[in-house]
This record gives C-alpha cells, sequence and structure tokens, in this order.
C-alpha cells in the first residue's frame, strides 16, 4: 500500500508497488489529462511533476515516491490561468492534441528551474515528442510564458473552453441519443 499527495490531495493506493504511476492515476484517480504514449518513457505524454520534478509517469513505480507530491496537468492552475496553459493557447501551439498535457507539465517544470531559458535550454529539457511537429511554436510559447511570469507581458486571451478542471476527475454523463436530420 502506497501513499503520497496528488494535487493536494492524500491518497493511498493498494496497488501492487511496482504499478507505474500513470496507471494509478488514470486508473486509480481517473485523472485521464495525463496520457499513455508509448509506456517506455520516451515520448514524454505522461509527463507529471513528481516533488516539483518533470517525470515520464510511466516509467515511475508507484513504490518509488512514497511520500512524494505529484502534480497532474488537471492541478497546474484550476483556471487555466497559468503562464504557459496561456501561452500555449496565444501561439496555438496544439494540433491534435494528445501530447499537449505532457509538453505544458514538462515546460512548466523547465520554467520553474530557469526563468529566462534560450532555445538550447528549452531544446534540451523539453524531450517530448510532437508527432505534429510543433516544436517552433512550443518554443515561442516557452518564450512568452517566461515573458509573462517575469512581468514583461501579459496575455488577454481567456481561459479555453472545455471542461472546468475542478470537474476533470468526475465521471462524464451519459451522451444523449441525436436523431438523425432528414
Amino acid at each position: 500500500m502506497t501513499r503520497f499527495t496528488v494535487n493536494g490531495q492524500a491518497v493511498h493506493y493498494r496497488l501492487d508497488p511496482e504499478t507505474p504511476l500513470l496507471w494509478a492515476l488514470r486508473d486509480a484517480s481517473n485523472l485521464t489529462g495525463t496520457k499513455y504514449g508509448c509506456g517506455a518513457g520516451l515520448c514524454g505524454a505522461c509527463t507529471v511533476h513528481v516533488d516539483g520534478i518533470a517525470q515520464r509517469s510511466c516509467q515511475v513505480p508507484i513504490g518509488a515516491i512514497e511520500g512524494s507530491f505529484v502534480t497532474t496537468i488537471e492541478a497546474l492552475s484550476r483556471d487555466r490561468g497559468h503562464p504557459v496553459q496561456q501561452a500555449w493557447i496565444a501561439e496555438s501551439v496544439p494540433q491534435c492534441g494528445y501530447c499537449q498535457s505532457g509538453m505544458v507539465m514538462a515546460a512548466a517544470a523547465l520554467l520553474e528551474r530557469n526563468r529566462n531559458p534560450t532555445d538550447a535550454d528549452i531544446d534540451a529539457a523539453i524531450t517530448n515528442i510532437c508527432r505534429c511537429g510543433t516544436y517552433p511554436r512550443i518554443r515561442r510559447a516557452i518564450r512568452r510564458a517566461a515573458r509573462v511570469q517575469a512581468g514583461i507581458e501579459t496575455i488577454a486571451a481567456a481561459p479555453p473552453p472545455g471542461i472546468d478542471p475542478a470537474d476533470a476527475a468526475r465521471a462524464v454523463p451519459a451522451l444523449r441519443e441525436v436523431k438523425p436530420r432528414r
């Protein structure tokens, strides 16, 4: 039985200690913002913060993080107001979107330790794979988020529409039947 904190909530997983954090988050906690990509720690779609450090959750057994603090995309900011999230939208980074939560988490961890990263710093820190190839926009968004954090720039964009982050882990309501048009 493993105990640690996820998004500010103490959790006690009754899972095998070798269970990857990814599956504990997705299956036991219903935090599906963390994506399964490759299962080998290569793509970065499953990136979360463990004690403030970006980690590939598919490679972290829950038994190894006893007592740690885990942050997923659902808790990066409750209102989608984190500078990285705002810059991501302002720079039109997402295309297919699958890698985005892992990218955002990796970028947020980078900006926590380096407030003014160069392109070389970004390339070294963000090893996540984006199959759509939005790397130039990712760099622009990270540099823009750094300016926002430094108070040099503001982003007037409202949080993107969609699921309220507070509701992200709740059950999805059943789809209503739609009758075909004639």
